[in-house]
């Protein structure tokens, strides 16, 4: 350290010209004050792409055809094993029993109450289920793009785990076994969607009640619906995998094991596929930025320069 006595320190530096033609070169003083700059300017990250596009129509109409097409072919597998469905039907009605679940009977003998109450829960079965989980895609496709992919891969998802569950464990539903006393009421009251003999029909699998994919795509709807809205109304969505649960068990299309598969397959979907943040959100809500409430101007530092 240099003394306060010494001569270079009392008395300025002489200042030099500038020769022409040399570049010009900017006092300490002033840098800092031809360089202010709101400091959320500075801080703010570059923002990222909105990855908001929709996914082109045609593909994703084949998905839904491929999907469909391997649905199919598993029923196809799947044919000619009646006595292993009824087996498998007697297994899980008495390992409810020792479960000590609920009976079906009892949800049954609540519709049973009244002939158009009966009518109908069969017709929400039969006319509810694929075109409610059609316009559900069909809004998000339109509307929320993100949430759109996330839903498709994940009813993917689950429809591939319920198939695969179907061909290794075939299931005769609770109307076809004779032990648990309840009635086909889609059969006695209508309307129906299976025929009469199990071998005639081509594209449903009445042998697939495990799990009960009605009750796994409703409650998919109502979680997708819930995560891309914000309506505080948008809880009221799980009336429909509620009014589900209550339709496929009292006519008798489902046991209770059923809806808990399928819903455990969807926890494990959503587990594996999180759901997309929501886009759009206010820059504060990304954290807080220094300057942004009061907008006052900060220096920016010259590079080097100790703050």
């Amino acid at each position: 350290m240099k003394a306060r006595t010494d001569p270079a320190l009392r008395s300025p530096a002489p200042l030099t010209a500038r020769r022409p033609g040399s570049p010009r070169i900017p006092s300490a003083s002033s840098a800092p004050l031809r360089s202010l700059r709101p400091v959320a300017a500075r801080t703010a990250p570059a923002p990222a792409p909105r990855p908001d596009r929709r996914p082109p129509l045609t593909r994703e109409l084949t998905l839904v055809v491929a999907l469909f097409l391997v649905y199919k072919l598993g029923r196809q597998l799947a044919a000619g094993r009646t006595a292993d469905a009824f087996r498998h039907a007697g297994d899980v009605w008495r390992l409810e029993r020792s479960l000590r679940l609920p009976s079906e009977a009892g949800v049954q003998h609540l519709l049973l109450h009244s002939h158009p109450l009966v009518h109908a829960a069969n017709t929400y079965y039969a006319a509810v289920h694929f075109p409610a989980t059609v316009l559900f895609l069909a809004w998000l496709y339109w509307k929320r793009p993100r949430h759109y992919v996330w839903s498709r891969r994940v009813l993917t998802a689950v429809t591939g785990g319920a198939l695969a569950l179907h061909l290794l464990l075939p299931l005769a539903p609770p109307r076809m076994l004779t032990a648990t006393g309840l009635i086909d009421t889609a059969r006695v009251f209508g309307p129906s969607v299976y025929a009469a003999d199990p071998a005639a029909n081509s594209v449903e699998n009445q042998f697939a009640a495990m799990p009960s994919l009605h009750f796994g795509w409703a409650l998919m709807v109502a979680v997708g619906l819930i995560a891309a809205s914000a309506s505080r109304l948008r809880w009221l969505w799980l009336l429909h995998p509620l009014a589900t649960l209550f339709v496929v068990i009292s006519t008798a299309n489902h046991y209770w094991l059923d809806t808990l598969v399928a819903a455990a397959l969807l926890a494990a979907a959503l587990a594996v596929l999180r759901v997309p943040e929501a886009t759009g959100r206010p820059l504060a809500a990304c954290g807080h930025l220094p300057g942004r409430r009061t907008g006052h101007l900060a220096p920016a530092y010259p590079a080097g320069a100790r703050r």
